[in-house]
């Protein structure tokens, strides 16, 4: 069997891997990406936040990205019933970026994976990693092609496979999430949304007026469409009859301030759906290599979190190895999963409230603290790895200031 050495190998092409590559590509190494699909290629998850644009613009890709020509993006709006309220993500807590964009990820992931090619990394498209031994000194990769099987040595390996999650299946890293299971149906469409009823700067998530654990995205695009899904329990989904565009619609018409937003869409695009999507892993390290994003734990799209924990992974990442190629001595519980682990768990905080109602309570209340406001627009903007924000360094602060929004 052929073998081939690189320094460092990274699974799939996705946000994690390409800017992952862009990072070490800086530092002067050599970089593989072993990628499954062809690009572009449809992936959910199309609202950025703006910390990751601090991630995009240090891998070199910020002009690659601006270029492309996004939908501007620069907060979120929140509707429940008759209440609602936004965020400006340029009025927070946090310093750094405030704007960002609302992508579709199959164009999006391309420009990154571009970039990254342009920046000198090897991308090789429809070959799947198969099998990993790391029983030796350096991993040891076998490879699918259209052609023949082969192997690659690495110093290094990181899995950015995202849903995929090569790695946790290959060696049995995987373990259940904690998070309830969830589902969700959603579709890309022409919405044909009036500028009069709808800031396409930002996202419009929406609550159901009687459920309130059932919530809707809707994230216009720079060409007219959006993408539009609905998160509940799968018990809740199943209840609908037909076909999931039918269902997705049946749910949305029981919702009439997004309903008249998207009195004119037109449903081109047939749904998809998704159950079970929340994932977690035992380890996010190991000898010789590193999980980023998805590949390691995934919680909840509410927040519209998974970009920017997969590009803060990668960063870390790159950091830990950089210093590692140098001779130094790197920890990786203490270097990188733990710091990245900190980021997650703020987000996870919010993500719970959210779905117990304590959240929404938070963001809806009438009389507002301008500090608190600020501090929680920038953990929405991303900003869940700064310390210096209270409900970062202490994600058990929300649960105070729910009390105090239900008295």
């Amino acid at each position: 069997m052929r073998i081939e050495h690189t320094e460092i190998l990274i699974i799939g092409a996705g946000p994690s891997g390409s800017v992952a590559a862009g990072l070490l590509r800086k530092q002067g190494r050599q970089v593989l990406i072993i990628e499954k699909e062809t690009f572009p290629r449809f992936s959910i998850g199309e609202s950025l936040l703006p910390q990751s644009m601090e991630y995009i613009e240090a891998a070199g890709f910020l002009q690659d990205v601006i270029e492309a020509g996004f939908q501007y993006k620069n907060g979120a709006a929140f509707v429940r019933g008759e209440q609602s309220t936004a965020f400006d993500f340029r009025d927070k807590f946090s310093p750094g970026w405030g704007t960002t964009y609302q992508v579709q990820r199959g164009n999006f992931d391309h420009v990154l994976a571009k970039a990254a090619a342009k920046a000198g990394a090897v991308i090789r498209y429809q070959e799947q990693v198969i099998a990993v031994d790391l029983e030796g000194d350096q991993p040891r990769i076998t490879v699918q092609s259209a052609t023949e099987t082969y192997q690659i040595n690495a110093r290094f390996l990181l899995d950015a496979s995202g849903f995929g999650r090569i790695l946790p299946r290959l060696l049995k890293l995987e373990t259940p999430s904690d998070f309830p299971v969830r589902g969700a149906y959603f579709t890309h469409i022409e919405d044909r949304i009036s500028e009069s009823s709808f800031d396409r700067n930002k996202i419009l998530v929406s609550v159901h007026p009687k459920h309130h654990d059932v919530w809707f995205w809707t994230i216009p695009f720079s060409n007219g469409r959006c993408s539009q899904g609905v998160v509940a329990n799968p018990e809740f989904l199943e209840k609908y009859q037909g076909s999931e565009t039918e269902r997705l619609q049946a749910i949305i018409a029981e919702v009439p301030t997004l309903s008249a937003v998207l009195k004119n869409a037109v449903w081109d695009t047939p749904a998809r759906k998704l159950i079970g999507y929340a994932a977690n892993v035992s380890s996010l390290h190991g000898k010789g290599f590193a999980l980023l994003g998805n590949a390691g734990e995934f919680l909840d799209p509410v927040f519209s979190s998974g970009v920017t924990i997969a590009v803060k992974s990668a960063a870390l990442a790159a950091a830990a190895i950089e210093r590692e190629f140098a001779g130094e001595s790197v920890n990786w519980q203490i270097d990188y999963a733990d710091p990245l682990k900190a980021g997650v768990d703020a987000f996870r905080a919010f993500v719970s409230s959210w779905y117990e109602g304590g959240f929404q309570d938070v963001i809806f209340h009438q009389e507002q603290s301008a500090d608190v406001r600020r501090m929680i627009s920038a953990i929405l903007a991303g900003y869940a790895w700064d310390l210096n924000n209270p409900y970062v360094a202490q994600p058990k602060r929300l649960k105070t200031l729910e009390q105090l929004c239900a008295a």
